[in-house]
């Protein structure tokens, strides 16, 4: 998943914080050019990788997740013509 907005997103938030990306880069274990990568949308950002990086931003997790999940079910299947009715299903299981 190209993942340009969110990783943007994340790296916004680090250059406000004044963070250095090695910081961030430790600790979702990456080096400083996959993370480099990660924040351009050139590389994938897995789920078990927000936590860390939420904290080592000092920034909500839950708000990170949130909208790492919302855009990565957008990105993948915005164009699916049953996408409403299947969030909806989803949405009554849980």
């Amino acid at each position: 998943m190209k993942n340009v907005e969110f990783g943007a997103y994340l790296k916004a938030l680090r250059k406000e914080k004044g963070i250095p990306q090695r910081k961030v880069a430790h600790a979702v274990d990456v080096d400083t050019s996959t993370l480099s990568k990660m924040e351009l949308g050139e590389r994938p950002i897995v789920i078990k990788m927000i936590k860390p990086w939420a904290e080592t931003l000092g920034t909500n997790f839950k708000d990170v997740q949130i909208k790492f999940i919302s855009e990565k079910v957008l990105t993948e299947f915005n164009q699916q013509p049953f996408l409403k009715e299947a969030l909806e299903l989803v949405i009554g299981k849980l």
